[in-house]
């Protein structure tokens, strides 16, 4: 892309606040946006080549939207912490592997999308969002969901596609956690703990695609404690 049309782009962005740059080919975090950390509250830069988000990522103070989906990025810098205002963080289909701790210093977050990467195990240090909504880790690796999952303050985590078949009962612990979706695991019908459906405040809980018949859940104590809190949403937003 020419430095004429990029110019523009930033030209634009410093009375908006908002960069976008979708599908370009760019191979690098373009260095010209250190210009705009002062006003740019909206970065997506998808479907590019991107493989490293440098330090200086930590300079948008500013910034409640940061979204890279579909790029080559395998880690993410420490620097990142920085972002307290950073609402949406968007990392769908890319390569990373793990999140730094600096994550769970992103005070304001509330949506966490790490989709189609290559995560194998659970992040732990996330229970510091108090404000988080939503956790993507679906289409990724994982195998097992620890006990550490109980300080989560998430109202939904969707893990469907992964390689789960343990299943921790403290997930019946998250505070929030109203929707939990497992659909397309590795999930047998003795794994799933039955105080998340007699004990938790999950009013969804998704498991299509693991190795039982849905329709056996039925037998497990506690579901008709679950179908209540699921016919009371339905009923919420119908």
């Amino acid at each position: 892309m020419g430095n004429s049309a990029l110019k523009s782009h930033l030209e634009t962005s410093q009375k908006t606040g908002v960069f976008q740059l979708t599908g370009k080919g760019l191979q690098e975090f373009p260095e010209e946006l250190q210009r705009l950390t002062a006003n740019l509250r909206t970065v997506d830069l998808s479907g590019n080549k991107i493989e490293v988000l440098p330090p200086g990522v930590g300079n948008f103070l500013q910034l409640k939207s940061l979204t890279l989906n579909s790029n080559k990025l395998t880690v993410l810098p420490s620097e990142i912490g920085k972002l307290k205002k950073l609402e949406t963080l968007c990392l769908n289909g890319n390569r990373i592997q793990q999140l730094p701790p600096a994550v769970g210093q992103l005070k304001a977050l509330r949506t966490l999308n790490l989709s189609g990467n290559q995560i194998s195990e659970f992040p732990s240090g996330l229970g510091t969002l108090r404000h988080l909504d939503l956790l993507d880790l679906s289409r990724n690796q994982i195998r097992n969901v620890p006990a550490g999952v109980s300080e989560l303050q998430t109202i939904e985590i969707n893990l469907n596609q992964n390689q789960i078949s343990v299943l921790s009962a403290e997930v019946s612990r998250c505070p929030r956690l109203k929707v939990l979706r497992l659909e397309e695991n590795c999930l047998e019908l003795s794994s799933i703990p039955a105080s998340i459906l007699s004990e938790s405040g999950v009013s969804l809980f998704s498991l299509e695609g693991n190795l039982f018949e849905v329709k056996n859940l039925r037998d497990t104590p506690g579901y008709d404690k679950y179908m209540e809190r699921f016919t009371a949403t339905k009923k919420k937003f119908a």
